[in-house]
């Protein structure tokens, strides 16, 4: 009887490449994320070596996907999508859309207002959107500063340099919509 996993197997490294490649990252970058080698790294992208499964825990964890995805588990049945929340700087973000590539959908979570970390204004390339689902948002825009509330939204360039936290005493809660650079300006693991 032919075992399915070889099937299964040999589609990771396609699998891997495309998403490597929708992040806009390096073998190089990778390869400082996931502690594998570039080498290592190509190797399982051309079907050259087969995957391990400490080789494809880091890489789920750095790609921001379930491992289920890696491998393209048959589905068992059950509708249900099971959320994986990531905590960076502060922020919880929770995966709402799970393709790689084109635009995705998170729900941030901002910790009330003194609790998180310093007012450091970013930029990247692309836009977002922001709709806010609970709470009240403190949003600085170039020279500008606007307080969103339930209900509000945004859209800006991320060219123009740009902060987000919550204005009051509670967390607050947004729906944001970004590209694949907005993806690894939130996501990217914290720089040691």
């Amino acid at each position: 009887m032919d075992h399915p996993s070889g099937d299964v197997l040999a589609g990771v490294g396609p699998r891997l490449r495309a998403l490597r490649r929708a992040r806009g990252a390096t073998l190089a970058t990778l390869a400082d994320e996931t502690g594998l080698t570039a080498s290592t790294l190509s190797r399982l992208e051309n079907g050259k070596l087969r995957p391990t499964l400490e080789q494809l825990l880091p890489l789920a964890r750095a790609h921001g996907v379930p491992l289920d995805d890696l491998v393209a588990a048959p589905p068992t049945g059950d509708p249900r999508i099971h959320l994986r929340p990531v905590r960076r700087s502060g922020l919880v973000l929770v995966p709402l859309t799970r393709r790689a590539g084109g635009i995705q959908a998170y729900k941030v979570i901002y910790p009330p207002a003194g609790r998180s970390s310093t007012m450091n204004l970013q930029t990247h390339e692309g836009y977002e959107w922001f709709y806010v689902l609970n709470g009240h948002v403190r949003f600085v825009l170039g020279e500008q500063e606007f307080r969103l509330g339930v209900g509000e939204a945004a859209e800006f360039d991320t060219r123009i340099p740009h902060w987000i936290g919550s204005a009051g005493s509670q967390s607050a809660e947004l729906l944001t919509l970004f590209g694949a650079q907005g993806e690894r300006a939130h996501l990217a693991p914290p720089e040691h």
